[in-house]
């Protein structure tokens, strides 16, 4: 392992000088991201500042130039990148306890509130005050909008980008399917390695690597493995719980761009079959907006408020690993060949057309279940646009703004 890592290094840097792997143990790094999963509002760019300040800053758990090298990796691969951070962080200070011990740290308190927020609409949803499921499908209209307006501007800052955007958004509009958003990666994906030239790399420092190459291959194998391999066992051998485990093993699989991106993979799983409602799902985005800790524990309150088993905890639960297994698979897998990987024109090529493409995929949620469904009366178009002044013009906390949209919610149901 020591010749690996020495291979990989430039001169100036030994592997004595990495941190250790072992200087912190499971037990404190689950407390370190607990108190981080109860305070971390205001998504995934807040939640790479909070771990800045943590673990370059306080802790010096590494170097900030490894620290942006460790961010730029996570969000070249799919899925939740503040979650990978942790992830990768937990694993290079304690092993694979601590890379477990960092995300039910940083995920439990969302997801459980989620869960409970999920049982209590089920049971008692009868009970809540007129019009604040209302004001909660609206402020989704608003977060979304927020994280279209963010992405497009960092995702696709010049014309070809931005057209590859539309188009991408156009195509998953007219044909509002699952394998079409999947196609629509893909051949965003192909158009960026033959458009687009990326610029050089920026000098940085090694990442402090605790996964042997051969570990990584393995775990690479095993990713692969279950997103080809699910669908088959799910129609070879039909019922609710590997329907479920496919679904959201495969909305977590095909995640560029950020937590918001779910939201239209999520909504083509659950939705159009039946298995949560759209006013609820769209409730339950809302809600989300309002707890801490990462966006991908959404995927809890779906389990949770499935209308057939696994329902309720178990399938909250079920549908929290399933859909942050990748996450665990593609960090432990990717860590080792980072060095090499990074330093690819052609692999960053790739990725600025699939960024491209996955802002459209957002852009085609944000009419389509977001608007259609939250924008109702010209009252919830007044509220949308109050809300999303609030987040992005008066940078109001995005929970006090969903709080505020169920109570604008709730007296717009007596006054309109």
């Amino acid at each position: 392992m020591g010749k690996f890592l020495s291979s990989i290094m430039p001169p100036s840097v030994s592997v004595a000088d990495l941190p250790h792997p072992n200087k912190t143990s499971p037990w404190q790094v689950f407390l370190i991201f607990l108190r981080l999963g109860l305070t971390s509002f205001g998504g995934p760019v807040a939640h790479l500042g909070y771990f800045r300040q943590e673990f370059v800053n306080h802790r010096a758990w590494l170097s900030d130039r490894s620290y942006a090298d460790l961010v730029a990796l996570c969000q070249f691969l799919p899925g939740p990148a503040s979650s990978q951070v942790g992830l990768a962080l937990g694993l290079s200070r304690a092993g694979y306890a601590g890379a477990l011990a960092a995300w039910c740290g940083f995920t439990l308190p969302s997801a459980l509130a989620l869960i409970l927020f999920a049982l209590g609409l089920t049971n008692y949803g009868d009970a809540l005050p007129h019009g604040v499921l209302q004001g909660l499908k609206v402020v989704a209209v608003a977060v979304v909008a927020q994280a279209v307006w963010g992405m497009a501007r960092s995702l696709c800052p010049d014309a070809p980008r931005l057209t590859l955007m539309v188009a991408a958004a156009c195509v998953v509009v007219l044909v509002p399917a699952t394998w079409i958003q999947v196609a629509v990666i893909l051949v965003g994906g192909t158009l960026g390695l033959l458009v687009f030239k990326p610029e050089r790399t920026a000098a940085h420092d090694p990442l402090p690597i605790t996964v042997s190459p051969r570990a990584g291959t393995l775990w690479l194998a095993l990713f692969f493995g279950l997103l080809l391999g699910l669908p088959v066992l799910a129609s070879l051998f039909p019922g609710p719980v590997l329907t479920l485990i496919d679904s959201f093993y495969r909305a977590g699989s095909l995640v560029f761009g950020g937590g918001h991106v779910v939201l239209p993979l999520l909504q083509a799983e659950v939705v159009p079959g039946g298995h949560v409602n759209e006013a609820a799902f769209l409730a339950g985005y809302g809600a989300a907006q309002a707890v801490p800790g990462p966006l991908f524990t959404f995927a809890a309150f779906l389990g949770a408020s499935m209308n057939q088993a696994p329902s309720g905890w178990t399938g909250g639960l079920l549908a929290l690993l399933a859909i942050f297994l990748p996450s665990f698979l593609l960090v432990a897998g990717a860590l080792p060949f980072w060095e090499k990987l990074r330093g690819m024109a052609r692999t960053q090529a790739a990725l600025m057309g699939v960024n491209a493409a996955v802002v459209g995929l957002l852009v085609a949620a944000l009419y389509q279940p977001v608007w259609t469904s939250g924008i109702l009366t010209p009252f919830d178009f007044a509220l949308a646009l109050l809300a999303l002044a609030a987040l992005m013009i008066w940078k109001l906390p995005p929970w006090l703004v969903v709080l505020a949209c169920g109570a604008a919610g709730w007296l717009g149901g007596w006054i309109v």
